[in-house]
């Protein structure tokens, strides 16, 4: 199905579309795919990729979903690393009977560190916003990312060098607290969290440069992406957006580096759905969905079900610069589910969304108003849903589940392909 090419697996939606179990099937060995490793390419802890197999449940924030089948993760150097919920999901992980899964990780030293004081300004910001709350997960990812652009932040290396680790946790302390002073959010001194951080070096291997091509010459690896394309801090809605680059175009970068082939794998659901704030044409708030592992989260907001929308997705496919095949998830939870196509506006009727120029708030801005204003056009949707979805999107679907265990999935082999709109030749240029 995939030849000899390693597989990026991103998210066409909002997030919450399955990447995590599509990432625990690849991984699986009775798929035969030969996987050395699972490569987190975007995001950090703030990721929840539920995946059930053989009775066993785990939510995957920074560990790779492979790692149910011991196939081991690499953080790179676009992670933003959390040592401290790392540990605790390593614990985790121990209680479903897998063994060290500390020696399963390694992780580039040029990945950014999330700290406490990260979470704590980043709880502090969206409490000031009050009812105008963008949605974040509370744990400090914009704030690592948006520290990180002006300043020398506390990276995995520095976790090698208290001496240094502590000279920047300082400066991090001191950014933060005219915004943290009366704050009710707290965090640890910088004593414990340079012991904490210390004694993670010790317990992974940290990698210095890119070691990908090496990893990459013991098998296929399997990039796994997080949030959703309609999330990407430049494609995404914004300001409902994650400071992270979503689409595929780091993953490209690092295979790039060593001429190496990718195949990238767009994971969609049945439905649409979005946690927390942000444009949502077709939620449909009667729509009663069952969700075993989604619900409303104290920044994060509630989570939102909607009908299906391939305009978005079809935009979302063009922000990734194209993707390869589809993972279409949850074909058991149709129910009274509908499409969208098209949306009216008071200006004119739309079907389509433009995808400007990268890196250009302002026509992603106008996107976000768009949105709002936006009312679906809804059908029926036809009994074939893959079928639906190859024809409007112009991709095959190569992976399908219906229900939340691996043993739902399998792949759509047998399907005809006959693409009825134009490829994506021409992806976006990737960044190393």
């Amino acid at each position: 199905m995939f030849g000899d090419r390693h597989l990026i697996v991103v998210d066409l939606g909002f997030g919450d579309a399955g990447k995590g179990a599509t990432v625990d099937w690849l991984c699986a060995p009775s798929t035969g795919l030969d996987v050395a490793a699972v490569v987190r390419f975007n995001g950090g802890a703030q990721a929840a990729h539920n995946v059930i197999a053989g009775g066993r449940h785990h939510t995957f924030r920074q560990f790779g979903s492979g790692t149910l089948s011991r196939v081991p993760t690499l953080l790179s150097r676009h992670m933003l690393v959390e040592p401290i919920a790392l540990a605790a999901e390593a614990r985790a992980l121990e209680l479903l009977g897998i063994a060290d899964p500390l020696s399963l990780l390694s992780v580039d030293e040029r990945a950014l560190l999330t700290t406490p004081i990260h979470g704590a300004a980043n709880r502090r910001r969206e409490d000031t916003r009050g009812a105008a709350r963008h949605g974040s997960c509370g744990i400090g990812i914009g704030e690592t990312a948006s520290y990180a652009l002006e300043h020398d932040a506390p990276r995995v290396a520095d976790c090698l060098r208290p001496d240094v680790l502590r000279r920047k946790l300082i400066a991090l302390e001191q950014h933060y607290a005219p915004l943290l002073a009366n704050s009710v959010h707290g965090y640890d001194s910088i004593d414990d969290l340079v012991d904490v951080y210390t004694e993670f070096a010790r317990a992974v291997a940290i990698l210095p440069g890119d070691q990908l091509a090496a990893i990459a010459a013991q098998g296929r690896l399997v990039f796994e992406g997080a949030q959703g394309a309609l999330l990407d801090e430049w494609r995404g809605l914004h300001p409902y957006t994650t400071w992270s680059t979503v689409e595929p175009r780091n993953a490209r970068a690092m295979l790039a580096r060593f001429d190496a082939p990718g195949y990238v794998l767009g994971v969609t659901r049945s439905y649409f759905t979005r946690h927390g704030a942000g444009p949502f044409p077709t939620e449909d708030a009667e729509l009663s969905i069952a969700e075993r592992h989604n619900g409303t989260g104290a920044y994060q907001g509630e989570f939102r079900r909607g009908h299906l929308d391939p305009i978005l997705l079809r935009y979302a496919v063009e922000a990734c610069g194209g993707v390869d095949g589809l993972v279409v998830n949850h074909l058991d939870a149709i129910g009274d589910i509908r499409t969208a196509t098209g949306y009216l506006t008071p200006e004119s009727y739309v079907d389509r969304l433009d995808l400007g120029a990268w890196q250009d708030l302002v026509h992603q801005l106008r996107l976000t108003d768009l949105l709002n204003r936006a009312t679906p056009v809804l059908a029926d949707l036809p009994a074939d849903v893959p079928g639906y979805r190859e024809a409007e999107l112009g991709v095959p679907v190569v992976l399908t589940a219906n229900g939340p265990d691996r043993a739902d999935r399998k792949p759509a082999t047998n399907r005809s392909f006959r693409p009825t709109r134009a490829e994506h030749a021409n992806p976006p240029p990737a960044t190393a």
